[in-house]
């Protein structure tokens, strides 16, 4: 089978901003990146990157340091996956603007998403940031300057004055930063090409785009991630953009992390599709202007929300989403490659897989994962909510009393001490596979987001039961 992508650059999106994977997994998936059709990294670093100086109160508690990062780029250079690095310097601004030393550059003194574009330390402050992130990836020919939902943008005091005057409006507010923050890119990096998200200047009329200059700048980076994508509508988009002066853009789907802020499996089926929409979208635009296509992997909505799925569980749709890409569409025989590459015998894309777990790195924390998505909080449920023991003879009225019909213990004991065991193994191998891969911090966040309420609840009926024995012997 020959490959067929109109996509010269086909990235895998890293988001760091939650569950970071350890230095020595992401040697175990990159070879699988490339093998899949990969051939580059769109690294988003947000506090995982080591800066240094006033900047290091940024740092994450496990942090990459310097010589981590240089080698995840050694790593990436070894399997011919070119690096762009993301660092967000307008909106999604939280992992900065949480600081009380930082909170005075916030837009709206409340929200600390977007950065005031009125500060001249604003300005010096992602600059400074951006010229870290550079040192330590020399030679790179993009860099993602970020500026995508620049929520409550014009809602700051000093906004609502500059907007006052007559001449200024949302657009200039909005353009004035991104252009600001370009040129410190080309100014200071002159061989580095900045890209920007496209959100915030799909609205902007052809004319104010044309007139503005931003075109010279920056590449714009079309994003969309649903499965019924308006293909037609995006075709369009890009000719509006080819005729305000870009010379270059790139489309950006997803591989997880975008079908609901606290999913824990991945809909393979949608990412497919999204995907497919993407390549009619490459086959009917103007080609010449196509950089190439990211599969972002969002594992945070934004910095305080929950996290969605973990990295190895999204891997079997990253699998299909790269192969298809590069196949130009997903066939009886591409499903066969991906089989062959994750080690699954039968890979279902339209519903989660229950029984498979594969040979990738990371396997074993997908079929867990898996396995405690479909069955955890189900059986617990079954014995609490439809056991007529439990629900006829120790109710939560029997329970607060601590009072049960004796014969009764027997029916209900044994069963809860046996399903806990046996939740208690999984979590045990669970904790241990996640371990290998992931950091203290993440590993207890998800455990206590998927696992331990449920957990609580049948631990918790053990407890009563307990207490009601106690309270008649």
């Amino acid at each position: 089978m020959s490959s067929s992508s109109p996509f010269k650059m086909q990235l895998v999106h890293l988001d760091l901003k939650g569950a970071p994977p350890k230095v020595l997994y992401l040697a175990e998936i990159f070879p699988l990146f490339h093998a899949l059709g990969a051939n580059g990294l769109l690294i988003e670093y947000e506090d995982m990157f080591p800066y240094e100086g006033p900047l290091q109160l940024l740092r994450a508690r496990h942090a990459y340091s310097h010589s981590e990062i240089k080698e995840i780029l050694h790593l990436a250079k070894l399997h011919d996956l070119e690096v762009i690095p993301l660092v967000q310097t307008f909106g999604h601004m939280e992992f900065v603007l949480k600081h009380k030393q930082f909170a005075h550059l916030r837009e709206v003194e409340l929200f600390p998403n977007a950065l005031n574009p009125h500060k001249e330390e604003s300005l010096a402050l992602v600059g400074t940031m951006i010229d870290q992130v550079m040192e330590l990836h020399k030679g790179i020919r993009w860099f993602h300057i970020g500026c995508d939902e620049v929520y409550y943008l014009g809602e700051g005091e000093l906004s609502k004055q500059w907007l006052q005057q007559e001449q200024n409006n949302m657009v200039k507010l909005c353009l004035t930063q991104m252009k600001a923050v370009a040129r410190h890119v080309l100014i200071h990096h002159p061989t580095v090409k900045p890209i920007v998200w496209d959100d915030m200047l799909r609205g902007i009329s052809e004319e104010y785009l044309t007139e503005s200059g931003i075109a010279q700048l920056v590449e714009p980076m079309i994003w969309d991630y649903i499965e019924d994508m308006d293909v037609y509508g995006k075709v369009l988009l890009m000719d509006k953009y080819r005729k305000c002066g870009f010379p270059k853009l790139w489309v950006a789907s997803a591989f997880k992390g975008a079908t609901g802020v606290n999913q824990s499996l991945t809909i393979i089926g949608h990412h497919l599709k999204n995907n497919i929409q993407w390549l009619k979208v490459a086959e009917s635009g103007p080609t010449e202007m196509l950089q190439g296509i990211v599969l972002t992997g969002w594992q945070r909505y934004d910095h305080f929300s929950v996290l969605c799925e973990l990295l190895p569980v999204g891997i079997p749709s990253l699998a299909v989403c790269l192969q298809a890409l590069k196949y130009g569409g997903y066939t009886e025989n591409v499903k066969k490659i991906v089989e062959k590459y994750l080690g699954i015998s039968n890979l279902e894309i339209n519903s989660f897989m229950s029984e498979s777990s594969g040979t990738f790195p990371g396997s074993d924390v997908f079929a867990l994962v898996t396995q405690v998505s479909f069955h955890l909080r189900l059986s617990v449920d079954e014995l609490l909510e439809r056991n007529r023991y439990v629900t006829g003879w120790f109710s939560p009225y029997h329970r607060k009393r601590k009072t049960i019909h004796p014969v009764m213990i027997q029916y209900i004991q044994p069963d809860a001490i046996s399903l806990l065991a046996r939740w208690n193994a999984v979590i045990q191998e669970l904790q241990a596979a996640l371990e290998r891969i992931f950091y203290p911090d993440a590993i207890e966040e998800w455990l206590e987001e998927n696992i331990h309420p449920t957990m609580q609840k049948l631990q918790q009926l053990l407890k009563d039961l307990d207490a009601a024995i106690a309270a008649h012997s």
